[in-house]
């Protein structure tokens, strides 16, 4: 492990810390809600260690702290993570060759390892940055969860300190990057539509569900070469109009 601190690109070891001091706190909010909740104390701890993806943990205890099926709430989190599909072909040479490397690597997939690995060029330090992220992170965030829990339960109501904001406001920092692109901000306007409308009238859980296929949906109409608009064609200078 200290080979790998000692490969990464000056600056990178700072930036990681900062990621997982933030990721602690966001961490601990999810614990302290969870348990809160009325969820067992147990669960946010096996959920941080089997599942390891923030986003489908929040969205999962959600759905289920307010009574939607737990069926809907693994569902909504698996689509969630659907994104680590292409991340995984993108960090593939990082993450390693041998099976062990593969399996771990993968379960300790996060968007900021990611990002991390994206940000190098040379393959010693993609793979540093890679496992360095990847491995902080998923220690940092295991400790702030069950301390968060453990405090939740004593807290009782969390948002009194605010707390229940966590949720939506890591999916927030999930979305607004991806908004930036004005390819992805018809599917998000549709997501968002399809989910306040449904939501007077289904089970918790299932509007985040039909939400997310909404976005798929209209994300693959727009890509459809049948469906796109057709932009004419530069004129080459010297060519006829």
């Amino acid at each position: 492990m200290r080979s790998v601190w000692r490969t990464l690109a000056p600056g990178t070891a700072r930036d990681i810390g900062l990621v997982c001091l933030a990721d602690t706190i966001v961490g601990a909010s999810f614990g302290a809600i969870t348990v809160a909740a009325g969820l067992p104390l147990w669960l946010p701890t096996l959920l941080s260690v089997v599942v390891f993806a923030g986003a489908s943990q929040f969205m999962f205890v959600a759905i289920v702290a307010s009574g939607g099926n737990p069926f809907a709430a693994v569902a909504a989190g698996l689509l969630a993570n659907a994104r680590h599909l292409p991340f995984g072909f993108a960090v593939g040479d990082a993450i390693g060759t041998g099976w062990l490397h593969r399996l771990v690597g993968s379960h300790l997939m996060t968007d900021e390892a990611v990002a991390f690995t994206l940000a190098q060029r040379e393959p010693d330090r993609r793979r540093a940055a890679y496992w360095a992220c990847a491995l902080a992170l998923f220690g940092c965030w295991n400790v702030g969860v069950v301390v968060g829990a453990i405090g939740g339960a004593s807290i009782g109501d969390t948002g009194a300190f605010g707390m229940d904001a966590a949720f939506p406001a890591v999916l927030l920092a999930l979305v607004l990057p991806a908004l930036r692109q004005a390819g992805m901000r018809t599917p998000a306007l549709v997501g968002a539509t399809v989910a306040v409308v449904a939501a007077p009238f289904l089970q918790a859980g299932l509007p985040v569900l039909l939400a997310l296929l909404g976005v798929l949906v209209t994300r693959a109409w727009r890509v459809d070469p049948h469906h796109r608009e057709s932009t004419p064609e530069p004129i080459r200078e010297g060519a006829t109009p």
